[in-house]
């Protein structure tokens, strides 16, 4: 029996989801650093063979290898952007929550400590 369309996925993707944000950051970013220098690289070749009077078929065509490699590697980039931000997000989130958790509980502890004294007062009296 072979299983539905939709339960078929690609294989990796279990693995890429179970990642962290921070180790897809650590991976995407000198992935897309990587592949934006080397299409840089290969953009000045193809400006090169243009330069020397090589046949246009074949700077074009580096020319567009490069292209591809340069936009490839800032949408990587862009993607590990993206997850720093999200790592940076939840810090705060995190930060404040723990913030207004101890603030909450101060103001709780005050309040116990003041209705032991009031209580302290009446039985004096």
């Amino acid at each position: 029996m072979l299983p539905n369309q939709s339960e078929i996925k690609p294989p990796g993707q279990k693995l890429v989801s179970r990642l962290s944000a921070r180790t897809k950051w650590l991976v995407l970013a000198p992935l897309g650093l990587v592949l934006i220098g080397y299409g840089l690289c290969v953009f000045s070749e193809a400006g090169n063979l243009k330069h020397s009077g090589k046949p246009t078929i074949e700077w074009v065509l580096l020319g567009t290898y490069s292209l591809i490699l340069i936009n490839g590697g800032l949408s990587i980039f862009g993607q590990a952007v993206y997850f720093r931000v999200m790592m940076e997000v939840r810090k705060e989130t995190r930060r404040s929550i723990r913030k207004l958790e101890s603030k909450l509980a101060s103001r709780e502890s005050n309040k116990r400590s003041r209705d032991r004294k009031r209580k302290s007062s009446t039985k004096s009296n």
